[in-house]
């Protein structure tokens, strides 16, 4: 199977968001939340080591055959995009953080970094920017929620507090 050809966002189209994902392990989440970026014009960043290939069918498979309509990138490293991005724009996602999602006023194409399936986002980038740490609430039954549902709840809170732009029939 060929690999994905990375697809890079242009300033000719519109941009609402940027959607990081930290050493993602499962391809079914990075497929699916690829799907939730198409439809919403938001870049999907994958930040290596992937725990599967970019030939992978299960990959393939979850962002059916919207592909080519993702505006997505890989990076070396989560210092690769941080050297590069304001302090401001910058929100991390963990279910240890006191502060809710929705706690948040989101500037203008915010970038949201989530963390792998099974270890979150490495502790010393939590440590860092503890100020810029947020949670989806959930009760005490389980430890956490599915990255893709979580990813995409926090994605649909910044598309709404902008009224959807650009996305919206």
């Amino acid at each position: 199977m060929a690999q994905l050809k990375q697809n890079l966002p242009t300033s000719a189209g519109p941009l609402n968001a940027h959607l990081v994902l930290v050493e993602p392990l499962i391809p079914g989440n990075a497929g699916s939340l690829a799907r939730v970026c198409a439809g919403t014009h938001t870049c999907l960043h994958l930040v290596e080591p992937l725990g599967f290939s970019l030939d992978d069918r299960h990959l393939k498979r979850a962002g059916l055959d919207y592909w080519p309509n993702v505006m997505w990138r890989t990076h070396p490293s989560t210092a690769s995009i941080l050297n590069d991005v304001p302090r401001d724009s910058l929100f991390f996602y963990t279910a240890q953080a006191e502060q809710t999602y929705t706690d948040v006023q989101y500037p203008s194409r915010p970038w949201l970094f989530f963390g792998s399936e099974t270890m979150g986002l490495p502790d010393e980038l939590l440590k860092e920017y503890s100020d810029r740490c947020y949670r989806v609430p959930v009760t005490s039954h389980i430890r956490s929620l599915n990255l893709a549902a979580v990813a995409t709840t926090v994605l649909y809170e910044v598309l709404r507090q902008h009224g959807y732009p650009d996305i919206d029939r």
